[in-house]
This record gives structure tokens, sequence and C-alpha cells, in this order.
């Protein structure tokens, strides 16, 4: 058993707090260093384990079949990803992608303890069931927002996301990673950013956007 990870787990995830749940994952999980921009998961792939994030983010994120991309939410520290338990428990490929956003560290737990522990450990249960309720919550979000918000509204959100995630309120993108991530054309995303500069909602830098 790894006691630093046991330390992690008790530290970052107190939700799971059956102490034989917590030796477990201490014993089988393992400690994992991502760089940002790294892919972590492709669509179509099969998933080998379980994150729990520790510190860092993860962008989550779907494509269609000519490649666009949509960007669904990111993952903090202190969560997982829903997707991945559905993928385990019923053999299936993913159906998103995800990349690190920055630099993370997480404990990467094999797949095969998934249902056994669903049944086992009461606290598990409840973490992956919050965990299904929460990424349903960022899902209805995602989707309001693009049936009824217009560009701009989504981009601020958008925005506020990302700077929430980094804790920030100077972000580092390009308006072409925008763009990709809400499936828009950079022209679109410029002139938006331009607008909420003279609005003084942002102040716009050298591949830098400021919340102000």
């Amino acid at each position: 058993m790894d006691a630093h990870i046991l330390e992690l787990v008790r530290k970052n995830y107190p939700q799971i707090a059956e102490k034989k749940l917590q030796e477990e994952i201490a014993e089988v999980g393992k400690l994992i260093f991502i760089k940002e921009g790294e892919l972590i998961q492709d669509i179509g792939s099969y998933i080998k384990m379980v994150p729990l994030i520790l510190e860092g983010s993860i962008k989550v994120s779907r494509e269609d079949e000519e490649g666009n991309e949509l960007f669904l939410y990111f993952l903090n520290a202190g969560q997982t990803c829903s997707m991945s338990f559905t993928c385990c428990m019923m053999n299936k490929r993913s159906e998103i992608k995800t990349v690190a956003e920055e630099d993370t560290t997480l404990i990467g737990i094999p797949i095969r303890y998934m249902d056994e522990w669903m049944s086992k450990y009461q606290s598990w249960k409840n973490f992956v069931m919050r965990t299904y309720d929460s990424r349903m919550i960022e899902l209805v979000k995602t989707i309001d927002s693009i049936a009824f918000k217009k560009m701009d509204e989504r981009l601020l959100q958008y925005l506020e996301n990302k700077s929430k995630t980094h804790q920030s309120k100077i972000l580092s993108s390009t308006h072409q990673e925008i763009a990709y991530d809400l499936n828009a054309s950079r022209e679109a995303i410029s002139r938006l950013l331009k607008q909420l500069e003279k609005e003084k909602i942002v102040r716009l830098g050298r591949n830098k956007i400021e919340l102000l």
C-alpha cells in the first residue's frame, strides 16, 4: 500500500470515507502526471483507468464525424469523469475526448475494481452517483447554452468557466483555440472578443485575455 497515495485520497476526496476503500485505492491506484495539452483519452478508444484528479484540470469535448470539436465541460481537482464509469462497466469505447487543460496530477484506478466497489462500498457508490448528477447538470447547461444563448453569451460563459478552472482572471488562449472549442469561426470569435473589450468586460493581449 502506498502511504503517499493514501494521504492524498484522504485529503482530496473526503467523501470517499470508508477506511478500507481508501486503503484499496492506495494499494491499486497509480500516481500519474500529465503535461498541459497532452491527450488523455481519445474518442473510440477503450478506457483503462478511472481518474481521481488531485491537481490541475482536464477539458472534456466531443467530435463529429468531420472532426469538428465541441467543448462540454472542465474537470477539476477533487472530481472524476462519469463517462469513464459508464465505459468501464459496460466495456464501451469512449465517446468523449479528454485533454489536460493544464499540468495535471491524478490517481489512476484500474477499471476492474469499478463493479466490485459499487456493491462493496457505500461511499464509493454515493461518489459515483454524485459524479453522474453533477456531470448531467453540466451537460444540460451546455445544451441550454447551444440551444438558447447567442454566441456572445456562450463565449462569455466559456471564458468565465475557464477562469474558474484556472483560478485566474488572465487566460492564455488564442482566438483559434476558443473558436475550436465553441465550434465557431475564428473571425466570429475575434469580432465578439473585440466587442467585449469595447464594453470593458475583457482586455485583450497577445494570446491572452483578461476578464475584467
